[in-house]
């Protein structure tokens, strides 16, 4: 088993509001898996808001959501394709396409390697775009505009598509759009990268959800609602989804403002964490096999405010959290009997981190 794992963070770049010093762009970490320690070994600069980030399934190439409203001049946010090396963690960059919308929050690649699909939260639509063969993309194969909006005014007013992934047997892609209280189900066609909606389930109005993650086996769907501080369970098959339960993240004595952000479900499929922001903790749950229930274990506060990512290892040894008004990584161990973590004490700075992921070397 390899000792040591690189950790890549995607950052906003633009000045914090408290003044602190401004991210560079995407700062690579090695995490060493006897300790937990982080050491920054790559810094890659000249980037505009590289926030969140997926590998292609075989780890040799990066795509990356450049989070803005214009982008070279251009109306719209884009996204960018860069060539990994596993070795040292160096990016060297391919091109990038625009990502057919406004303010790009997240990406993602079909298990294929195949597409590269965006959902672009400012305009509230998503695009897919071919990858070429030298992992470079083509332009967009296809892009939907949502339409329709929910009961916050603030937050609600239209279509905010938050997240875009593909299901386990990657013939679906999931949408969670917060605008419309909505998790759309596409059809992805293999060939065209064109993507059919056939689909739909409605959250609670004014839940608001975010991100969503599949348990292993695939049965089960995982949707963490930001503005309700919710996760619901869904029970899943070929397209379908079935509400199960709705849990919340909070503790009971809680009652300060408080909105969720990342969902993620340990490698063995065991336990589901999510993270709260205004409670600044995650939330850590149990999830039966059978049922895909999930019942509350506990909460780990984080070291500092905001935080709005993290992942686990792919050993299920350790959890890293990113705080983005603290400008700061954490790392915790798991246990795996419980799923409760214990900070370890290893801490990285960067500033204003929004996306973790981590590659084996």
């Amino acid at each position: 088993m390899t000792e040591k794992m690189l950790v890549f963070v995607g950052t906003y770049t633009n000045q914090p509001a408290d003044g602190a010093e401004a991210s560079e762009g995407i700062y690579v970490y090695q995490l060493d898996l006897a300790s937990g320690a982080m050491q920054r070994v790559q810094t890659v600069p000249d980037m505009v808001n590289p926030t969140y980030l997926a590998f292609d399934p075989q780890q040799q190439y990066l795509y990356v959501a450049n989070e803005v409203a214009s982008y070279q001049g251009e109306p719209g946010g884009a996204v960018s394709a860069f060539r990994v090396d596993r070795a040292s963690g160096e990016l060297t960059f391919l091109n990038y396409q625009p990502s057919q919308g406004n303010g790009p929050c997240h990406v993602w690649v079909d298990a294929a390697g195949k597409w590269v699909l965006v959902a672009n939260y400012g305009s509230g639509s998503v695009a897919a775009f071919p990858v070429l063969d030298d992992g470079s993309l083509g332009p967009a194969s296809d892009a939907i505009q949502h339409e329709g909006s929910s009961v916050n005014p603030s937050r609600q007013e239209g279509p905010h598509a938050h997240c875009i992934m593909t299901d386990p047997t990657n013939q679906f892609a999931l949408v969670a759009d917060l605008g419309l209280d909505s998790l759309i189900v596409y059809e992805l066609d293999s060939e065209t990268g064109k993507l059919t909606r056939t689909s739909a389930a409605q959250a609670q109005p004014g839940a608001g959800p975010r991100h969503l993650e599949f348990d292993p086996s695939g049965r089960y769907c995982f949707l963490i609602n930001e503005l309700a501080a919710t996760i619901t369970v869904y029970r899943y098959e070929a397209g379908d989804l079935h509400e199960v339960q709705t849990i919340s993240t909070e503790p009971d004595s809680f009652s300060g403002e408080n909105t969720t952000a990342a969902i993620h479900v340990s490698p063995d499929g065991r336990y589901v964490y999510g993270s709260n922001r205004g409670h600044d903790s995650i939330a850590i749950f149990a999830c039966d096999a059978e049922t895909g229930i999930l019942t509350l274990v506990g909460h780990q506060p984080t070291p500092g405010r905001t935080p709005r990512d993290f992942t686990i290892d792919p050993t299920g040894t350790y959890l890293i959290t990113a705080q983005q008004d603290s400008h700061n990584m954490a790392v915790f161990r798991i246990d795996a009997d419980t799923g409760l973590l214990s900070d370890t004490g290893h801490r990285a700075e960067v500033s204003m981190p929004v996306c973790l992921k981590v590659l084996p070397v």
